[in-house]
């Protein structure tokens, strides 16, 4: 071992030049949509089209796409700064999630697709003129995914799938969907995981029936439940081999983890701004109220665990890129930044006082969407058993 003193520190905690332009340009974007617009967008519910298309336009959708199918060939480091961005500009989850799949779910088709998939594929993805949806979720499953009970039976040069997705986002307006399936009956499969295939195939509605959920929050970016009836899918449609439908995934799943991270850190940032600067203007007992320790010292706690959590997304990022493993970081980035969030979600509310259940000031919606990174992907509880197991060696507990 080298001593401590003789190492070479390698480590650099700055973005670089591109990374820093990315940031600016992106913040020049969202600048144009300020926080009436998003207030807008949670009270009317309509999809936030105007911010994708300007999106769109600054060719951002495919900032980790390969640049031969008209991606800028970047990583996920520049998608998380991409999405930090977005939602610490205030347009929290309402703006991130709007384009949040087109910078992760495309990723088993460009490790896994044919070169014909890929160029069939992609280039309509990042110029926006597909809009896809995630159909991972079931009603029955949960987050037991080895007990996906929807199936596609192969028919010749199709497969016919049948069954129902929950929580599928975007599906009001996609065109398209990433869908896993079970092509092996689980009793076959030797591994639990096995005999699940991948699928990027037309939203055929006359065959899928959406569902619209009202929910608590991120009204403006649809969620819905999907019942499947014979969709008609065609053999070239299958990302990967038969079988090998959740080793695909899972270059989307880390890739989520970690941007659901970022996206975190940055709604928990603009929650923490709100309250600190409230903090400093609101006169009560002749005195700024943030000149009590009672309420600048939570303030302060919520900077430091957002700036934790912020360097534990990034360092994921960072091996992700690298090729190298990032399981444990993803879904620590994804446990640590959705605890930080919540708590300075859940702080900009009480800072505000009576003020932070008024919709004028945001905070409370804020507080409302961060509820979905401590849900979604994956529960907190479910981190916690992962990295015991993983991480720790403890005997699986699930």
């Amino acid at each position: 071992m080298v001593p401590i003193e003789q190492e070479e520190n390698n480590m650099d905690f700055n973005f670089n030049d591109q990374q820093i332009a990315i940031r600016d340009s992106v913040s020049k974007i969202c600048a144009d949509f300020g926080e009436d617009y998003w207030l807008q967008r949670d009270s009317d519910g309509k999809f936030p089209v105007e911010f994708l298309d300007a999106i769109t336009a600054g060719g951002w959708l495919g900032i980790a796409m390969p640049e031969e199918y008209g991606g800028a060939g970047l990583g996920i480091v520049e998608a998380a700064i991409l999405s930090h961005t977005i939602t610490r500009s205030g347009a929290g989850f309402s703006g991130a999630s709007a384009v949040h799949l087109n910078l992760f779910g495309p990723h088993p088709i460009v490790v896994f697709g044919t070169n014909e998939q890929k160029q069939r594929f992609l280039p309509r993805l990042i110029a926006g003129k597909d809009r896809a949806c995630f159909g991972v979720t079931e009603p029955d499953a949960g987050l037991n995914t080895a007990r996906l009970s929807t199936k596609a039976t192969r028919d010749g040069d199709h497969y016919v799938l049948n069954g129902r997705k929950m929580w599928t986002s975007t599906a009001q307006t996609a065109n398209k969907i990433l869908i896993i399936a079970r092509t092996t009956p689980f009793e076959e499969c030797e591994k639990p995981m096995d005999g699940l295939s991948l699928f990027y195939t037309d939203l055929d509605r006359s065959k899928i029936e959406v569902r619209l959920i009202d929910k608590m929050g991120r009204k403006a970016v649809d969620s819905n439940a999907l019942f499947i009836d014979d969709l008609i899918v065609p053999v070239e449609d299958r990302i990967g081999a038969e079988g090998d439908g959740w080793k695909c995934l899972l270059h989307g799943l880390n890739p989520e983890r970690i941007l659901i991270a970022a996206e975190s850190v940055g709604l928990g940032q603009a929650a923490l701004e709100r309250a600190a600067n409230y903090a400093r203007e609101r006169i009560v007992f002749d005195r700024p109220i943030g000149k009590n320790q009672a309420i600048q010292h939570p303030l302060a706690v919520n900077w430091m665990e957002l700036e934790a959590a912020h360097l534990m997304a990034f360092k994921a990022a960072a091996l992700y890129d690298n090729g190298q493993s990032c399981g444990a970081e993803a879904n620590a980035a994804k446990y640590l930044a959705a605890e930080a969030a919540l708590s300075a979600c859940q702080r900009a509310v009480l800072t505000h006082g009576g003020m932070g259940y008024a919709k004028e000031f945001h905070v409370e919606r804020y507080l409302r969407e961060i509820m979905i990174a401590v849900i979604a992907p994956v529960s907190q509880e479910m981190i916690k058993s992962f990295i015991a197991e993983k991480v720790l060696g403890q005997a699986k507990s699930y």
